[in-house]
């Protein structure tokens, strides 16, 4: 039971880890104020790449920026554009208590499109069909000033160990995977010659 909940321990610490730094990892400016994502459900027509950003960079940006609204709206039409758009607060107008804030959700219809910014804030697009992801990620590190966050010297550490524990379960279980497939081969000569002394003895 102790080993069990000791693997379970190192688990979280590598998810916490591949969260926390990695492509992605970043802290955004003060001024963003949030982030829509529009694309397709399936990777076909040119969606691999903001698909690819979703699972693995958006999760990290999150990570760093709780506060900051990030909606994903996918859709089934696989022929629709792929689009990013990044809001900001524009500090030269001044924000009005008028304006009724109608909030939107992430949704897999693709009905709830990147809205409309409000008179006090500015937007920036990025387009992400046909496009890899390490390119959408450097061109929104660009256009928002987003900084990268960098491990601290012991997370460095911390990361050393847990590739080399990596390699290691990889080599182990490619050894596994040998044994097995002799063994298999051994119990497969076993059986046929069995079956050769068998027909040996019935044709005597």
């Amino acid at each position: 039971m102790v080993g069990v909940v000791r693997r379970m321990n190192i688990l979280k610490e590598v998810r916490i880890m591949n969260l926390r730094h990695g492509p992605g990892a970043a802290v955004l400016p003060r001024d963003v104020t949030r982030i829509h994502m529009d694309f397709a459900l399936k990777l076909n027509g040119g969606h691999m790449g903001a698909r690819k950003f979703w699972r693995e960079n958006l999760p990290r940006l999150k990570y760093w920026n709780p506060a900051i609204p990030m909606i994903v709206n996918r859709g089934p039409n696989q022929e629709a554009a792929a689009k990013m758009t990044v809001y900001f607060r524009d500090t030269s107008i001044p924000v009005s208590t008028d304006v009724v804030d109608t909030p939107i959700y992430s949704a897999t219809h693709g009905h709830n499109k990147a809205p409309a910014p409000k008179p006090w804030e500015k937007t920036v697009e990025i387009e992400m069909k046909d496009v890899h992801s390490d390119k959408i990620l450097a061109e929104f590190l660009t256009k928002t000033g987003a900084v990268p966050v960098k491990p601290t010297p012991q997370e460095e550490l911390d990361m050393q160990e847990i590739e080399a524990r990596n390699q290691k379960s990889a080599q182990d279980k490619e050894i596994g995977r040998k044994r097995r497939e002799a063994q298999l081969r051994e119990e497969a000569m076993l059986a046929q010659a069995r079956s050769e002394a068998a027909a040996v003895r019935n044709a005597d």
